[in-house]
């Protein structure tokens, strides 16, 4: 009766590993990709542009959200698995986790050679050596203290050394946590990425204005005297919440457009703007601003 109960629960236990495991490679995934972030944020590149610059701050951002997801989810589901694995379980059951415990083993060093394979070729490529260095150690403790462990595992040691397990579940901990502490350090925080979000939002509503003010020139050649004539029917848009109103305001060599912003703009080095003397607009792509009220002073072809 005690065996066919074993072996009833089988399918649960078998699930409970399937699910630590699936957990483990979610949590080492993006813990590479959360200090790989922060190692391209510490040695910047000079050859990279603002954009770059903004993926390692996304690639830092979902690292740090996978990593709180997954490794607690995996450090829970490993000790229930081991904890089970400690217990009365059948033949059937030990043999299962084996496989899973062998198939981690090959996934792991399958995922070590790949990953230094990228290392490497983006060194090839042109990458900072500082990087390349932090990068390939990241590596070979991250993905190496998960094939060590499983190692370990498949051997039966953490089962009769619980301790030991515990332990090295400790030092996981230490150096995860550590990872999204320093993960925190290097990003903005959610309320200056609002503030960031809001520029952008208003450079898209200057935009769409300064295309209304240029098909107004274009059909009245001449300047409208607010931007709602420019909008004719339609209201022009308006400055988020909290923000100082967009200006419009006509000059002797074209017009301004003013807008309150948070932070200065990231210029892309290979974005620079520039000047069209054939369009009306002469300098109509000029998008970099100041923090504080700022104006983009247009040029209107005579």
């Amino acid at each position: 009766m005690i065996e066919s109960n074993h072996t009833n629960a089988t399918p649960k236990h078998f699930a409970l590993q399937l699910g630590s495991l699936i957990s483990l490679y979610l949590s080492l995934s993006f813990l590479i990709a959360l200090l790989f972030g922060i190692i391209n944020l510490k040695f910047p590149d000079a050859t990279e542009g603002y954009y770059m610059i903004e993926s390692a701050s996304n690639s830092v951002r979902l690292g740090i959200a996978m990593v709180l997801v997954f490794f607690p989810t995996y450090l829970i589901l490993t000790r229930l698995v081991n904890k089970i694995r400690r217990s009365e379980v059948s033949e059937q059951y030990l043999s299962l986790t084996k496989w899973l415990i062998y198939l981690s083993l090959v996934l792991g060093i399958g995922a070590l050679l790949v990953d230094l394979v990228v290392v490497i070729m983006t060194f090839l490529n042109g990458e900072v050596t500082e990087r390349f260095i932090y990068k390939a150690i990241a590596v070979l403790v991250v993905i190496g203290a998960a094939v060590h462990y499983y190692i370990l595992d498949a051997r039966g040691y953490w089962i009769k050394n619980e301790s030991k397990s515990i332990l090295f579940g400790i030092g996981a901990c230490i150096v995860a946590f550590t990872a999204v502490a320093f993960g925190f350090s290097y990003i903005e925080t959610p309320a200056a990425v609002r503030e960031m979000k809001l520029d952008q939002a208003q450079i898209m509503d200057l935009q769409n204005i300064q295309y209304k003010i240029e098909e107004y020139l274009g059909t009245e050649k001449k300047l409208p005297d607010t931007m709602n004539t420019a909008y004719g029917e339609f209201n022009a848009p308006t400055a988020p919440e909290g923000r100082t109103a967009y200006t419009y305001v006509a000059t002797e060599a074209g017009f301004e457009l003013c807008a309150e912003f948070s932070k200065e703009s990231q210029t892309d080095a290979f974005a620079a703007p520039y000047i069209d003397e054939k369009a009306m607009i002469q300098n109509g792509n000029d998008w970099q601003y100041k923090a504080g009220v700022y104006c983009f002073k247009r040029v209107v072809k005579k």
